[in-house]
């Protein structure tokens, strides 16, 4: 059977699917990954971008981070694309219990969806590191150098830098997901960052399914693998699925 008729299939016969999402799903919406070959982290800057986006380097080089980050972390104007709602839609119709993304672009919130696991923070959210008032996106990015307080404290983005610890919340609700979905299906990402990765490991089913431009260290676990745009693909998802989810 042809590999997305089957993963249509699957999505049919499945009421618990969990959808783990990277940077790929939000490339259609102009958002630049981070390893490809012309992500982030392969363009040349005065720093490493891996430096820059660290815990250390925020705390001591604010001005520094901040120049990157209203540069080339901006994506406030990005609209959610047919892979956001698509998953919208199938939780729509009861059969999507939760997203889990290392995104941190709000593009599923966007779209609808509720139950959205956010394993490295969001963009929108950010607070003051001395009273903790919150602030969104759009301050922090129209900001002049440093954003700040009104108590004259420094914004921080709430995503996860290096050397940060992952929300024990968000990660115990991600890892319960996966471990009692029907079908989970991953997407988007190279698999490579740890510990989130390794979340897809605690899936006990048996339609665990890949799908990525390029090959993946998981998929010698994985039950069904596509190497194909996610665009492309999710084109097809929805024309298959227009007839059964009406």
């Amino acid at each position: 059977m042809d590999k997305i008729k089957l993963l249509n299939k699957w999505i049919n016969e499945s009421d618990n699917i969990v959808f783990f999402g990277g940077a790929g799903v939000s490339t259609e919406s102009g958002i630049k990954d981070f390893r490809s070959k012309d992500g982030l982290y392969n363009m040349h800057y005065k720093y490493p971008p891996e430096k820059i986006l660290s815990h250390i380097f925020f705390m001591n080089y604010p001005e520094e981070f901040f120049k990157f980050y209203k540069d080339k972390m901006n994506c406030l104007s990005a609209k959610p694309n047919i892979v956001h709602k698509y998953l919208q839609n199938l939780e729509k119709f009861g059969k999507l219990k939760a997203i889990v993304t290392q995104n941190i672009d709000n593009l599923h919130t966007e779209a609808g969806s509720k139950n959205v696991f956010e394993l490295h923070g969001n963009i929108n959210r950010n607070y003051c590191m001395k009273c903790h008032k919150f602030y969104d996106g759009a301050f922090v990015f129209n900001s002049v150098e440093v954003p700040t307080c009104s108590c004259g404290g420094v914004i921080k983005p709430d995503v996860v830098l290096y050397q940060e610890q992952l929300n024990s919340e968000i990660i115990n609700k991600s890892i319960e997901a996966i471990s009692k979905c029907d079908l989970l299906i991953v997407a988007g990402t190279s698999l490579t960052v740890y510990p989130t990765s390794s979340f897809i490991s605690y899936y006990r089913g048996d339609k665990m399914v890949i799908i990525n431009n390029d090959a993946t260290e998981y998929d010698r676990i994985a039950d069904l693998v596509i190497n194909e745009s996610l665009k492309e693909l999710f084109v097809k998802l929805q024309n298959y699925t227009k007839s059964t989810l009406n």
